[in-house]
């Protein structure tokens, strides 16, 4: 990883796709981004909640910095895959949705959730060996000046205010970046929904989440945890 790199960031989305958002953003209202510490200057990892598509689809529309998502494999990896993954899995597990009533939806829905991913250019990840592919691709995408990201809860219950735990697979990207050299900041932020601001916490620099030694699972839980105090933060709603 190259941490002097100043290139312009690489174009990763799809050339139709500013379209398709410009026509969403008629419905979607703009998020305030409140940041707690400097704006986001240089290449992060920048963790969120998910609140189902809504945290997602307002940074994919409103975020400015450049940036690439983390995204399950199965939202990638075809359009068969998707509709099972969207139906069985998003609508009826995490969103509690009648199996039937999901799977007719989707009919309709994953035809558009499969273009709209299409144009995202997402970066897939696996709860296999091919998580490394997940981690060469991440660093390729830091080294062309474009943030990553993810939504790391563990949302098997559903998309939950309160966070119940983080997977750590970031911890291993940024343990990658620290192996090449790179001291990575990462960002907690929440999405709020209630008052539509998504804040942005001061970063943290991995070398002091490692300075009493390298532990992933208590790194992850000490930034979902962050992640969770954010959202105990009152703040008036026209604040920047």
């Amino acid at each position: 990883m190259n941490k002097n790199k100043t290139n312009t960031p690489k174009r990763y989305r799809g050339r139709g796709f500013g379209i398709l958002k410009t026509f969403l953003k008629i419905f979607i209202r703009k998020p305030n981004f409140v940041y707690l510490g400097e704006k986001i200057d240089k290449p992060a990892i920048i963790l969120s909640n998910h609140v189902g598509k809504t945290a997602p689809l307002k940074l994919e529309l409103y975020f400015k910095n450049p940036f690439r998502f983390w995204g399950t494999h199965e939202m990638n990896d075809g359009f068969k895959t998707l509709y099972k993954y969207q139906s069985e899995v998003f609508y009826h597990e995490k969103k509690h949705w009648n199996l039937g009533l999901a799977r007719a939806f989707c009919c309709i829905a994953a035809p558009l959730t499969y273009i709209f991913y299409k144009g995202l250019n997402l970066i897939s990840t696996y709860r296999d060996a091919r998580f490394k592919k997940t981690i060469t691709e991440s660093i390729e995408t830091l080294n062309n000046n474009c943030s990553i990201i993810l939504f790391p809860e563990d949302s098997s219950q559903g998309y939950l205010d309160h966070l119940t735990g983080f997977f750590g697979g970031f911890v291993s990207l940024a343990n990658a970046c620290y192996k090449q050299g790179v001291d990575i900041p990462i960002y907690a932020t929440y999405y709020k929904k209630q008052t539509n601001q998504h804040i942005i916490d001061k970063p943290v620099m991995f070398s002091d989440l490692i300075k009493d030694g390298f532990d992933r699972d208590k790194i992850a839980k000490q930034l979902c945890d962050r992640v969770n105090a954010l959202n105990e933060i009152t703040l008036p709603e026209e604040e920047k």
